[in-house]
This record gives C-alpha cells, structure tokens and sequence, in this order.
C-alpha cells in the first residue's frame, strides 16, 4: 500500500472545504438556547456582571459552542451539493482522498475523536471565518472495525480581524469493512476471525472511571460538587457553577424519562444492531446522560417516555448503562 499512502499524503496541508464566515456575530440567543439545552448554569454566559466579578469584560459564549458558530444549516448545505456539476472533479483535498480511499475498498467511515483547542473566549459581537485543511492521513491501521486510514482536519477559526481565536482537529477512520476483507479471503477465516469485533471502548480517564467502576459493581453513580452540591454528567474536574475542584458522587435511582432521542440507521457499525435507539434521559435527579435504549420498537420511542437503568456487561472488561422503558408504557415489547 505504500503507492496509495503516498498519493494520500500528497494532499496534506491542501484546503479541506471552503473557507465559511458566520452569517451572524456571536450573539445571547444563540447562547441562551444553547446552555439551556446543555443544562450549563454558569452565569458568565447570560449575565454582564458575573462574567466582569470573574474577569471578563462582559459576556462569553461557551467555548464548547465554537463549531455551532459556523454551522451553515442544512439547506445550505443541500444547495452547495446541487451547485456542483455532475460529474465535476473534486476541488477539495478530502473529497479527492475519500475518492482515492473509496477505490481502494476503504469505503466505510466513523468518527473517532474532535480536539479544541482555545485562544481566547468568544465574546458577543465576534464574526468568526472557518478554514480547514487535511492535516494527516495516516498509514493503513488495524482496528477492530477493520483496517483503515486515519484522516485527521484541522479548522482554524479566525476573528473578523483575522486574530486566530481557536483550532479544531476532527479525525475520522476510513476503514474496509470486514465482510468486504473476508470475500477477498474467502475460506482463510477461522471462527475466531469471524467473531463480531469488540464494541468500540469509551475514553476512561481519572475524571471519569468511578463511573464505569460503578456500574461494573451494578450502580449507577453521578458526580455531585462537594461545595455547592450541583449533579453534573458527564464528569469534569470542576464544578460549572462554583467552580470548586471538591466532588463526591450519589447514586442515582435509575429512573427517568426520555429527554431526546435518535434512531441511527446509517452508517452501520459493527458490533451494533440497527435501527439503533439512542437516548438522551433526564434522571429523576435533574441530570442527563447518553445512552442505548433496549426492550423497545425504536419506532415507539418518544419524548417523555418513562424508562429504568439496565445495567449491561457488554463483554468481559465493559459495562455500560442502558435503559427500557418501564412496565406498562407505550412501546414496550
């Protein structure tokens, strides 16, 4: 494979998409909905003088808001893909290394990991402009969802000035599927080969590990602020609200409701089943957490649907929770 990393990597440091400026500045809606949404209850995002008592000239936006700033919408993005012409060659480094990966069987793809990276806060009025170039494409790598090349871009979000405010690496796998490789070696494969590979592993820091240890011991623990007593999920160094580090946990009852959801049809991922119910549930206690929904029709879901924690050893090293709806609501089986 060495031809083919070597036409990849010919495309590194070359434009990944056009450059976007933001139709809007940053502006107290788009916030308000946003930390609404998000439960963030910090007051340096809605109020003037709490965010001047902690040092900042007056309001900032959540720095995790930075890629919500130059999202163009869907329609806009439908009416850039029917502007191209049919058959048009590609103009962008990751359209023509997509084309080149899709060639060589590296036809199916799922995100891995986004780093953000903050020069300084976004303040109200800011206009920002979004360019981005593929940074890296690594060489063929063997994961458990197939062989594949990691593509990693970088956006780097300047100011109506042009002052570099923050820089994001998105970085996804393009991998074979693995039916695809057992054809080409059809009658190689041991059973142990056509196991269905491990389900992708969470990132488990120190932030974060009591919570999986919990729930390997069957309980479903949330952080709480040891100074002001505030739940938050998922886990973090410090508290959103009284910024103290000091934090202990409670135990969570396992009951909710269904908050929001989706239903993932594609892309298909093993070693999951499709359709995929995936819910964000608002504990009884007030805080929220993402997770699978089992013991339902996904087409049955809906908001404000009450469920219970199931604890689930997905394998022998991962346990995760999940949630059914409880006795007697519409949608069970």
């Amino acid at each position: 494979m060495t031809g083919l990393i070597d036409a990849l990597r010919a495309f590194e440091g070359e434009a990944a998409g056009p450059a976007f400026t933001m139709p809007d500045p940053v502006n107290q809606v788009m916030i308000r909905h946003w930390v609404e949404a998000m439960g963030d209850e910090n007051p340096v995002y809605v109020d003037a003088g709490a965010a001047r008592a902690e040092g900042f000239d007056g309001i900032v936006a959540p720095p995790t808001m930075l890629q919500a700033w130059v999202m163009r919408g869907y329609r806009a993005t439908v009416e850039a893909e029917a502007a191209r012409a049919p058959g048009a060659p590609a103009r962008f480094a990751q359209d023509k290394v997509f084309a080149l990966l899709d060639e060589a069987g590296f036809t199916s793809v799922v995100a891995t990991n986004c780093d953000q990276e903050y020069r300084r806060p976004l303040v109200l009025g800011d206009r920002l402009t979004a360019a981005s170039v593929l940074e890296s494409v690594s060489p063929e790598k063997h994961t458990a969802l197939g062989d594949g090349h990691f593509v990693t871009t970088r956006t780097d979000f300047t100011d109506e000035a042009g002052s570099p405010v923050a820089t994001m690496r998105f970085r996804i796998l393009r991998f074979r599927p693995r039916a695809a490789a057992a054809d080409e070696t059809a009658g190689a494969a041991t059973p142990e080969d056509r196991r269905p590979p491990p389900r992708p592993r969470p990132a488990i820091t120190q932030d974060n590990a009591f919570f999986f240890e919990g729930l390997a011991a069957g309980r479903l623990l949330i952080q709480r602020c040891a100074s002001c007593g505030v739940l938050r999920h998922p886990p973090r160094p410090a508290c959103a609200r009284c910024r103290s580090f000091e934090w202990d946990t409670v135990e969570a009852s396992g009951r909710g409701t269904v908050f929001s959801y989706v239903v993932v049809h594609h892309p298909q991922v093993a070693p999951f089943d499709y359709p995929l119910p995936i819910a964000v549930v608002e504990l009884e206690e007030g805080t929220r957490l993402v997770a699978d929904l089992v013991g339902v029709d996904p087409a049955a879901v809906h908001i404000g649907m009450p469920v219970a924690l199931e604890v689930v050893a997905v394998d022998d090293e991962l346990t995760l929770a999940m949630f059914r709806p409880v006795h007697g609501t519409r949608g069970e089986p």
